[in-house]
């Protein structure tokens, strides 16, 4: 079975982690450091904070938005779930906006319409890895009085008007599984300008500790002291998978160029077929491509998808709409608050993309997509 994402590890990440496991730290230490500042200079911003999973920046990232009960996110649907549970766990209602029908990024005027005196977050998804009208939706946000959340669990490496995926928003979430663009084996990321944001970002991520004598209540009970103002939770990525990160971004450019070639090739290979649509771009963006999201029309998706699976090609389908899941009918979100995310969702497809797919790979999904779509042989 091809799989629709993997891992591309080589000699440079082996011995980046041997270094780590061979010396002194193994966690919150130097490798940390190294991997934040190098993550900061990808995203164009003054600072990173690591942790321990996309899902975990999410909820890293509103923490130090100050999110409240009773405040509210507005956000995309057409995203893996965590994008909005992370707001619910804080007590925030997620308000669902609707979706670009042919990006599946979140609507800028749908977003503008969710609005409310209570949104404190406007979070946008960069689906497959297109970055979805940041610079719109920050301008919408601020006028507001919001702040701007990227997910870009898809989209490290992209950029939008030349500027890297990271310097658009108030805070740029990041992922770093192993399927996404690049990986720590389990991982992610905050960055942001804002150095007030960073630090609650810092200090929720490392239990709400206050280690600054200047920001402590009784800051001379001792060398050793330390103090939790804010509850926090432990999200530290370890040493070991740092490292495995900071190598893993010396290749970033070539896994960025390796999946525009990809994505290109699909492109070539599939866009005069009748019954599908293949994904949408835009002038202003350079995608990092995490997804090939392409859509089967005439409610043929499931028909194509198990064809493509019983003919060994990995294919898999991104995402459910978020407010679907029981945990959010169970608190009154009802199916057809979105078309356009519905009907995204009812059409997609995610093909095989990761940089070790050679071109005799991409033709052979090409094949078979053609033979599942027409349903003739080659």
């Amino acid at each position: 079975m091809l799989p629709y994402g993997r891992q591309s590890i080589d000699e440079s990440d082996i011995a980046a982690v041997s270094a780590v496991l061979r010396g002194d730290w193994l966690t919150t230490g130097p490798a940390v450091d190294a991997f934040e500042d190098a993550i900061a200079r990808v995203a164009g911003t003054r600072a990173a904070v690591s942790a321990t999973s996309g899902t975990a920046a999410l909820h890293v990232a509103y923490a130090a938005a100050g999110l409240r009960p009773g405040d509210e996110v507005v956000t995309s649907p057409l995203t893996f779930v965590a994008t909005a549970a992370t707001a619910a766990l804080l007590g925030a209602r997620v308000v669902f906006a609707d979706v670009d029908p042919a990006t599946g990024n979140l609507d800028v005027d749908a977003a503008r319409a969710a609005l409310t005196d209570r949104t404190r977050v406007v979070t946008a998804v960069d689906y497959a890895g297109l970055p979805a009208s940041p610079v719109e939706l920050a301008e919408m946000a601020h006028a507001h009085g919001a702040l701007l959340v990227e997910d870009a669990a898809h989209s490290i490496g992209s950029t939008w008007d030349g500027r890297p995926v990271g310097s658009l928003a108030d805070l740029t979430t990041f992922s770093f599984f192993p399927t996404k663009n690049l990986t720590t084996a389990e991982g992610g990321a905050v960055v942001t300008d804002d150095p007030v944001l960073e630090l609650a970002a810092r200090r929720f991520k490392n239990h709400g500790l206050v280690r600054e004598r200047a920001h402590q209540r009784t800051p001379d009970e001792g060398p050793w002291h330390q103090e939790v103002h804010t509850f926090g939770l432990n999200y530290r990525l370890p040493d070991v998978l740092a490292a495995l990160g900071t190598s893993q971004l010396a290749r970033l450019p070539r896994f960025v160029e390796r999946r525009a070639q990809i994505h290109d090739r699909y492109d070539a290979g599939l866009r005069d077929l009748a019954g599908v649509r293949t994904p949408a771009r835009s002038e202003r963006a350079a995608p990092a491509w995490h997804l090939y999201p392409l859509r089967v029309l005439d409610g043929r998706r499931r028909e194509v998808f198990e064809a493509l699976r019983a003919d060994g090609i990995g294919v898999q389908v991104n995402y459910i709409p978020a407010y679907w899941h029981p945990v959010f009918e169970d608190l009154g979100y009802r199916r057809g608050m979105c078309p356009n995310a519905e009907r995204y969702y009812a059409e997609e497809i995610s093909l095989p993309l990761f940089p070790d797919l050679t071109d005799a790979d991409v033709d052979r999904v090409i094949g078979a997509v053609r033979r599942a779509v027409t349903g003739t042989a080659d």
